[in-house]
């Protein structure tokens, strides 16, 4: 595990893309699991620079999403396929087949999960996996309670996720109460994983997982198990941790 401490967000995002972009190079089948929501976007603006600078090829890439609302169709200005086309996708010469995310209006949404489950095993895994971190200290939707176990299924959002997402929708009575989600446990089986934090409103949540104990009640603290975690936080919401991290 790495932790790097950065002084802002914009820092944090070119740091990410620097670390992902030279895995990238080294395998041009390269698979990225991706995340939605504002912490990711620092990211998503460098990938984009440096793929219309000529420095990044995402033509062979292959992407898989970690969620998606359960009830909104892909063509929803808040469902997350919508979001990854105007983020990221729609910017870099990608082929839109080759990327993933859940099928929120699945007839059966359980078939529809074990199938995601499927293509991810079928291409070989996820080579780097992009996380963000809620206020509560989910990853994807995993809201605490989540099994470290867990594999991608429809799960209930919390109060507070649907608080902190009510920002995104009109009202909040408008945003789903329910999304589909990659486990804790697939997030665990990918080779790598990056982590992007910034905000004061996250300090809390970012010294729970990194320096507290693994539990089910901060669903973060499971990455302490994997071997290859970078997280890259920017100094607001490193504010609270104790231990003397890299800078």
């Amino acid at each position: 595990m790495q932790v790097i401490i950065v002084p802002n967000k914009e820092e944090m995002g070119k740091r990410a893309a620097a670390l992902i972009a030279e895995q990238m190079r080294a395998k041009p089948q390269f698979v990225l699991g991706l995340a939605t929501g504002s912490t990711p976007l620092p990211l998503y603006q460098e990938l984009i620079r440096m793929n219309k600078a000529g420095e990044l090829d995402f033509s062979t890439a292959i992407t898989f999403n970690l969620d998606e609302y359960v009830g909104l169709p892909p063509t929803h200005d808040q469902s997350y396929r919508c979001f990854m086309n105007v983020n990221l996708f729609d910017h870099i010469n990608i082929n839109k087949a080759a990327t993933h995310v859940p099928d929120g209006m699945a007839p059966d949404p359980d078939v529809s999960c074990e199938a995601y489950e499927c293509m991810i095993e079928d291409i070989g895994g996820i080579d780097c996996q992009v996380l963000g971190i809620g206020s509560n200290g989910h990853i994807a939707f995993n809201e605490p309670g989540s099994s470290l176990a867990s594999r991608t299924r429809v799960v209930k959002l919390t109060k507070s996720t649907i608080k902190d997402n009510s920002r995104f929708f009109a009202r909040t009575e408008d945003v789903p109460t329910r999304a589909i989600s990659m486990g804790i446990g697939t997030v665990l089986e990918a080779e790598g994983i990056v982590l992007l934090a910034y905000g004061a409103n996250k300090a809390d949540a970012v010294a729970k997982a990194l320096e507290g104990p693994v539990t089910v009640s901060v669903p973060a603290s499971a990455l302490q198990l994997h071997p290859r975690v970078h997280w890259i936080i920017a100094e607001d919401a490193a504010s609270k941790l104790r231990l003397e991290w890299e800078r």
